[in-house]
């Protein structure tokens, strides 16, 4: 029953992933917002750098977590292909996750 304790952290992870990114998209929503605001109230230019470089950083994290979230489900699919005869809540809970992210966030291969 390995197999399936590793099926549920591999099943977290990816429902973690696509929080994080949903959570790095509204911040750097935010983030330009706050931006904008600042230019528009002729702000001090070292503070509009300091929050420039800060929404840089936030747009950085959108891609990074994309990587992560390809590589999760990647490792979730071979997991659960390795499992196909088997069934259980898990193994129920990892196709509606992948089916979940696929919609989501379609990739090429998809």
């Amino acid at each position: 029953m390995e197999a399936i304790r590793n099926l549920k952290i591999k099943t977290s992870t990816c429902k973690r992933i696509v929080k994080e990114l949903h959570s790095y998209e509204k911040e750097v929503e935010r983030e330009a917002a706050k931006t904008a605001a600042m230019k528009d109230n002729g702000a001090d230019p070292y503070d509009l750098k300091q929050q420039e470089n800060v929404l840089g950083e936030s747009r950085m994290m959108v891609p990074d977590c994309h990587k992560r979230l390809e590589a999760a489900l990647a490792d979730l699919k071979s997991t659960l292909a390795e499992l196909e005869e088997a069934t259980g809540p898990e193994v129920e809970d990892a196709k509606k996750t992948v089916a979940d992210v696929e919609k989501q966030f379609p990739t090429e291969d998809a």
